[in-house]
């Protein structure tokens, strides 16, 4: 998949292309080019292609997962400065990944994207991790793996004492599903997410609205995504895709579902507003 193409065609093709793996940090930049139109898009290439060309030079000579992970944490945080943002956490520049590149702090999936980048650059199975509330991933190779908090500077995390802004609620022992791997799409989903929130928590529908069509867009086999942009269209008064994005989630979903009985619903409720 060419990133010379237009940012919208390059991530149709990757959400045509299925869940991945992506080349995630690519994919993250072009989600982020979107909103600056007028960037050009090299400088930021080429500071990924670094990323990769030094992680691919560096971890090669690691000897442990633990050693990797620290080298990884060497090279993210120490050489290239990413930190996460305490000071403005909610600030929507740090799940933008131009802004966090430029400013080098972020989100903890926006700098797990870069970890995640930087890992498989240096021959590393990397992935992000259905951790709630706070994103993880691990890194396995070097005979072991080791689980990371890119948040807190790519410190290696013991599963049994979880922590760090923002705090995450219980042990990792009361809900081991926790720290299943997901794919690159629901890392991916899980940062416009963070925008969607956002913009909705200070009334702009709009901008959900937008961020809404982005995440179909690279995950259009997903149903309650379709659920989700039709009633942002149908609150924004754009009845006619509403419709058919109820028509798409009633074509994805189960019959009997409750995600197929709300699409129902909510498309029942829409054709007698049509009539």
């Amino acid at each position: 998949m060419s990133a010379d193409k237009d940012p919208a065609d390059y991530l149709r093709a990757l959400g045509e292309a299925g869940d991945g793996p992506h080349d995630i940090a690519t994919a993250a930049l072009m989600l982020a080019a979107l909103d600056h139109s007028a960037r050009p898009l090299q400088p930021y290439r080429a500071h990924l292609a670094e990323i990769a060309e030094v992680a691919g030079a560096e971890l090669r000579f690691t000897r442990s997962a633990m050693e990797t992970a620290r080298a990884l944490a060497r090279l993210m945080a120490g050489r290239y400065g990413y930190e996460g943002d305490r000071m403005a956490y909610d600030d929507p520049q740090n799940a933008d990944l131009i802004a966090v590149i430029d400013r080098r702090r972020g989100l903890p999936v926006a700098l797990g994207i870069l970890y995640l980048h930087a890992a498989r650059a240096g021959g590393l199975q990397a992935s992000g991790l259905s951790s709630p509330g706070h994103f993880l991933l691990r890194i396995q190779g070097k005979g072991g793996e080791a689980l990371i908090d890119p948040f807190n500077g790519g410190a290696a995390v013991d599963p049994e004492r979880l922590g760090g802004p923002p705090a995450m609620s219980g042990p990792a022992a009361d809900n081991p599903g926790m720290f299943e791997a997901v794919g690159d799409t629901d890392v991916l989903l899980r940062l416009q997410n963070n925008l969607k929130l956002r913009a909705l928590q200070t009334g702009a529908r709009a901008r959900a609205l937008e961020v809404a069509k982005r995440m179909v867009l690279i995950a259009p086999r997903r149903a309650e995504l379709w659920l989700d942009l039709a009633r942002l269209n149908e609150q924004a008064g754009a009845l006619g895709a509403a419709q058919k994005a109820y028509e798409a989630c009633l074509s994805l979903a189960k019959s009997g579902t409750a995600l197929y009985n709300d699409a129902a619903l909510g498309m029942g409720a829409l054709k007698r507003r049509l009539n």
